[in-house]
């Protein structure tokens, strides 16, 4: 069951991957748009390079998620290379309740108000020819911290997964 589980929530945490992956080529198209026009033709779009910066943001508010699957997450390394795969796993489990959760909890939670003045103020760039409907890149903080806490219940999973296996493989070896 918890085998299905994780990967359910792998093929997620892919999919995210993919649509960052798009995102990010979007981007490069993007400013490498951006750049031909201003430099070629000296004709640079506000709008085209405030999408860049809405683009990065939301490839880093997603690829969060992404990254956690991937195990390509910030972590204190210096003791836990030498851990066991079992004390890693454990690391890993509670790390997530007492730091992950938390955090993510506390700024998808925060964020909400900040997203709903930019919708109902109808905030726009504070420049001449900007984008409009600012509240959309806003929307992906609390979004992409919820979806954060989702995916981590399926890091939870794999590491308990990894911890039954090293225990199965402990019990083996006696």
């Amino acid at each position: 069951m918890l085998e299905k589980l994780e990967k359910f929530f792998d093929t997620l945490a892919d999919y995210i991957g993919y649509v960052c992956s798009f995102l990010m080529i979007a981007m490069m198209l993007n400013i490498f748009y951006d750049v031909f026009m201003r430099y070629l033709f000296k004709n640079g779009s506000i709008a085209m390079q405030e999408m860049e910066w809405h683009l990065f943001s939301v490839i880093i508010l997603l690829g969060t998620s992404y990254a956690l699957k991937e195990d390509a997450h910030v972590r204190v390394d210096i003791l836990y290379t030498k851990f066991s795969e079992k004390k890693k796993a454990l690391v890993n489990i509670i790390g997530v309740f007492i730091f992950m959760i938390p955090l993510a909890l506390l700024i998808a939670t925060g964020s909400v108000g900040f997203v709903m003045e930019a919708f109902t103020s109808h905030e726009i760039s504070s420049d001449p020819g900007g984008l409009t409907h600012r509240w959309i890149l806003k929307a992906f903080i609390p979004a992409s911290f919820w979806l954060l806490i989702f995916m981590s219940m399926g890091f939870v999973i794999k590491n308990i997964n990894l911890y039954r296996k090293a225990v199965n493989v402990e019990e083996n070896k006696c």
